[in-house]
Order: structure tokens, then sequence, then C-alpha cells
């Protein structure tokens, strides 16, 4: 975890109080910082999660969703 998002990334999920979706963690890492898209936010949260800091887990059929929580 080097850059400025993943960052933003962490503050945004350990903060929360219960686990967001992808969606709501780019709009709130998106109040904090500028050109953030989904894509970007998606690789950034699944990095983390591979480097143990966070915890996610895809839900739901079809396409699903993701979600992430603090660890």
């Amino acid at each position: 975890m080097e850059d400025e998002l993943s960052k933003v990334l962490l503050k945004v999920v350990s903060e929360a109080d219960e686990p967001l979706e992808t969606k709501e963690v780019e709009e709130r890492a998106g109040r904090l910082t500028e050109g953030v898209t989904r894509t970007k936010v998606y690789h950034r949260l699944s990095n983390l999660r591979g480097e143990g800091l966070i915890k996610g887990k895809f839900i739901g059929p079809g396409k699903g969703v993701w979600i992430w929580w603090k660890k």
C-alpha cells in the first residue's frame, strides 16, 4: 500500500460502522480524492484485501457485488 488512494480507501473502510459495497466506498472516497473511478477503487480494495488489511466478500447472484469491512 503505497499510493494515496489506497490510504484513503483503507481509512474509509476502517471508519465505517458496517460493511460497505464497492459503490459506497467509491462515493465516500470521491469526497476525499479526485479522479476516483469504480475500477480503480475495486482494484485497490482487492489489493488491500490481498495484503490482509481489510476483508471483502462477493455476494449476490449473477454479477453480484463486493462488500468490504475492516479487519
